[in-house]
């Protein structure tokens, strides 16, 4: 039972689904780069592309990303983006479903999307990759200025992402590199030979009957977790990275006790779904890009900034996955 419905929902999507396999025919002249790589640029209906690409690349796919028509009512020459809501609905589940299929078991796609039918894509994306697979809805500062022409100003868009699995993804998704803000909170006080550190909490939310003991400072005093938290780590645990100096009280060695993490050995940054224009771009600096590739006269007016698809790559690709973006103008 379809978790959404429309009265031609089992007529569009079937004709869509029903197009003809079409061969894919190489134009030596369009080409650049090592013609031995597996890289393609593919022009035509995505549709037919898709099915076209999927003898090939069914479940290989590590990371799909799209832009879709966000169905803005706004006429854009390259595609349809004033379609009617249902024929919008009809044109994204099949193209959906068919890049399910493409998706790798440790794969994810992510979805660019504004208000206009983002809860509605919410909703259907459940249905084709499962509510279960759902990762998160980030949110893309788009602008870094007021937006006045409206009731309440349009400042964010949405990148939605599922995963095929997402315990495997998140084993295997990339941190985020830590930026000078966050080095800067690391500094060596004490002339630890392992470098610099800061300090964090050593409590948790919760009980653990095992992880509820007292820690004695080394000014004498007596640490215990308040209440509804506990230790992070039992007090075997504890004692072995007291005894290896990883354990702060303060400068005045009377604090509630912190875990020293080293600079050596931070990983990264979990990523969150805040995405703020600061970090990965907004739309003037992607119009610029784009004149800057194609001219001003570029007809395609809401490209997205290099380094917002840059961050995608970089959480969830690694070098040599395989990356589709069936939406590419």
């Amino acid at each position: 039972m379809p978790y959404l419905s429309w009265l031609t929902r089992e007529e569009d999507i079937r004709s869509a689904s029903q197009a003809a396999y079409r061969l894919l025919e190489e134009v030596p002249e369009h080409g650049a780069g090592d013609p031995n790589s597996e890289n393609m640029l593919i022009q035509g209906d995505n549709l037919e592309a898709l099915k076209a690409l999927l003898p090939y690349y069914a479940g290989k796919v590590k990371c799909i990303y799209i832009d879709p028509p966000y169905n803005t009512k706004s006429a854009f020459e390259h595609y349809d983006d004033s379609l009617e809501h249902t024929t919008w609905l009809s044109m994204m589940v099949p193209r959906l479903e068919l890049l399910r299929e493409l998706l790798a078991e440790d794969g994810s796609i992510w979805v660019s999307i504004d208000d206009n039918e983002g809860h509605y894509l919410k909703v259907i994306m459940d249905e084709v990759f499962g509510r279960g697979n759902f990762i998160a809805s980030n949110i893309w500062q788009k602008r870094y200025s007021r937006e006045n022409r409206e009731a309440i100003g349009d400042s964010h868009e949405y990148i939605m992402v599922y995963a095929s699995n997402p315990d495997v993804f998140k084993k295997t998704r990339n941190f985020l590199p830590l930026g000078d803000k966050q080095r800067k909170l690391y500094k060596n006080p004490d002339n630890d030979p392992r470098g610099d550190w800061q300090s964090v909490s050593l409590l948790a939310q919760g009980y653990r009957p095992n992880q509820m003991y007292e820690i004695t400072a080394p000014s004498g005093k007596k640490h215990k977790p308040p209440e509804g938290n506990c230790w992070k780590i039992i007090e075997s645990e504890y004692n072995k990275s007291l005894k290896e100096n990883r354990i702060y009280f303060g400068r005045d060695g009377n604090g509630v006790p912190r875990r020293k993490q080293f600079l050596k050995d931070a990983k990264g940054l979990v990523p969150w779904t805040w995405w703020p224009h600061e970090e990965v771009g907004h739309t003037d600096e992607s119009k610029k890009e784009a004149n800057c590739l194609f001219g001003s006269d570029v007809s395609f007016g809401t490209p997205k900034p290099e380094r917002l698809i840059q961050r995608i790559l970089h959480i969830a690709t690694n070098e040599g996955d395989l990356v589709l973006d069936s939406f590419l103008v």
